[in-house]
């Protein structure tokens, strides 16, 4: 079955479950009303609309691998002054109508069956989830490593399911105890235990981030048309 990498129609997604993640970030699982196929790594659109008419939409990322149901899970972080992120966050209950569209992506997905090595940081975890969780479901876990970067231990998505041999927390400005790497940003010696030969290295995060890890995997010898960067920049 081919799937689909650009924009579909719009269509009403059921809110079934949210989670929060941390202190200013929720998984949202919406319901779609028939199955979609999908990628790990892809995207939605949510469209908000007032009574007067007027929208706002915004693009989030999907955590859930692509297991063939017709529910997903999307990360979504709470910015002060967004409009759609607020509303998720403040206002909507399960039960609720969404207008959503998608999936959307092509060139930041991974279909499950190569190498990969996924570096993210905060937020940006949110797509390399999808693909953890991907290699996890499949028994393929010997395919992917993930390096993550957080702030904090209560800055970090998905805490209680990231321990695994597959991957790697760094924490940037505060550890739990006893942690045997001290606060700091990403370095080379966390990178290269995790390279996998023949890999594609997958990053995500902030712009500064994203660009000071695809420097990183580089230095360390990883070509450049197999680092695959998506930059996040604030979605409200």
């Amino acid at each position: 079955m081919a799937i689909p990498t650009g924009p579909g129609p719009w269509q009403t997604a059921t809110l079934v479950a949210t989670k929060a993640e941390t202190r200013g970030a929720k998984t949202f699982r919406l319901a779609l009303a028939r199955p979609s196929p999908r990628l790990a790594g892809q995207h939605y659109l949510v469209r908000l609309t007032a009574p007067d008419g007027y929208t706002a939409t915004r693009s989030y990322s999907v955590a859930s691998p692509p297991d063939g149901s017709a529910e997903l899970e999307l990360g979504v972080e709470r910015l002060p002054d967004g409009e759609v992120s607020t509303f998720l966050h403040d206002v909507a209950v399960v039960g609720d109508e969404l207008e959503v569209r998608g999936p959307i992506g092509g060139w930041f997905v991974w279909a499950g069956d190569t190498p990969a090595v996924l570096v993210g940081g905060g937020s940006g975890l949110v797509p390399l989830m999808a693909m953890l969780r991907l290699a996890r479901m499949t028994r393929r876990s010997d395919l992917v490593r993930l390096v993550v970067s957080a702030r904090t231990p209560s800055d970090l998505y998905y805490a209680d399911e990231l321990p695994g041999p597959e991957t790697t927390v760094v924490y940037s400005r505060a550890t739990p105890p006893s942690w045997p790497r001290p606060p700091g940003r990403l370095r080379p010696s966390d990178l290269a235990p995790a390279l996998l030969a023949g890999a594609t290295s997958y990053v995500c995060g902030s712009p500064g981030f994203a660009d000071a890890a695809g420097s990183l995997l580089a230095g360390l010898g990883v070509p450049l048309d197999r680092i695959r960067v998506e930059r996040f920049g604030p979605t409200q």
